[in-house]
């Protein structure tokens, strides 16, 4: 019988040193993986401006009626494209990023652009989030802040100029008085 008992406690420790082993292992992967993906970030610029510059003056209407212009009063500009695959896809990131950061309807602009015919499903989910406005191609907006490609997200400063671009919001850093 101690024999058994010995060999029991033997093989448990076995399996209790395993699960630690595979733990420390499964959380330096997700490290790695963190990693790979700053270094995966494209090289082609989301927005042709630069941090630091201002988007050219612009106006717009959001698909409630509520006139916009220029960037005063924005801390986040967003640009999402019918013809893109990844744009439903960055819909629920973009809505959290919102969330977390406790950034106000009023200080967000959402530009989809495409057909007017049909506008994609994702439009009202963030016209409730955001002032969503919906463009043709040949969008003023998007001009105004040289979009280049979508999804573009794009963290203004309480001047309206250009803190940082991503292709994906939760790349964004913290906004700085984003309330």
């Amino acid at each position: 019988m101690p024999v058994l008992v010995a060999a029991v406690t033997v093989v448990g420790a076995l399996c209790l040193i395993d699960l630690l082993l595979t733990m420390g292992v499964i959380r330096r992967l997700r490290e790695h993986t963190e990693m790979i993906t700053r270094l995966n970030v494209p090289e082609v610029p989301v927005i042709g401006l630069a941090a630091g510059e201002s988007p050219a003056p612009f106006s717009a209407v959001t698909v409630s009626g509520v006139p916009v212009s220029g960037p005063a009063g924005l801390r986040l500009a967003a640009f999402f494209s019918s013809s893109c695959s990844m744009c439903p896809e960055r819909v629920p990131p973009f809505i959290q990023y919102l969330a977390d950061h406790k950034i106000a309807k009023e200080h967000v602009l959402t530009v989809v652009l495409g057909s007017d015919d049909e506008p994609p499903a994702y439009l009202d989910r963030l016209a409730e989030v955001t002032l969503a406005c919906a463009h043709g191609e040949d969008s003023d907006v998007a001009k105004a802040f040289k979009a280049v490609g979508f999804p573009a997200f794009c963290l203004l400063n309480a001047d309206g100029a250009v803190l940082a671009t991503s292709y994906d919001p939760a790349m964004l850093p913290e906004p700085a008085m984003a309330r």
